[in-house]
């Protein structure tokens, strides 16, 4: 059988810490920010935990 391909989509969305966890981006950061407070943009800032149900289908995009 051959080997899994990578996901590319989202091998470009989420990263592994050094512990194993997965990180994500999160979302309305893209555009249109200049109505958004400064409070809601600093916090949609930084990256957050990928929530538990998902974590399996993610691990088994990229492919760990």
């Amino acid at each position: 059988m051959p080997k899994m391909k990578t996901h590319r989509g989202a091998a470009k969305r989420f990263t592994t810490t050094g512990t194993g966890k997965l990180r994500r981006r999160k979302a309305f950061k893209g555009h249109l920010l200049e109505h958004k407070s400064s409070r809601r943009r600093r916090r949609l800032s930084g990256p957050a935990d990928v929530h538990p149900t998902d974590v399996k289908a993610v691990k088994r995009m990229l492919g760990l």
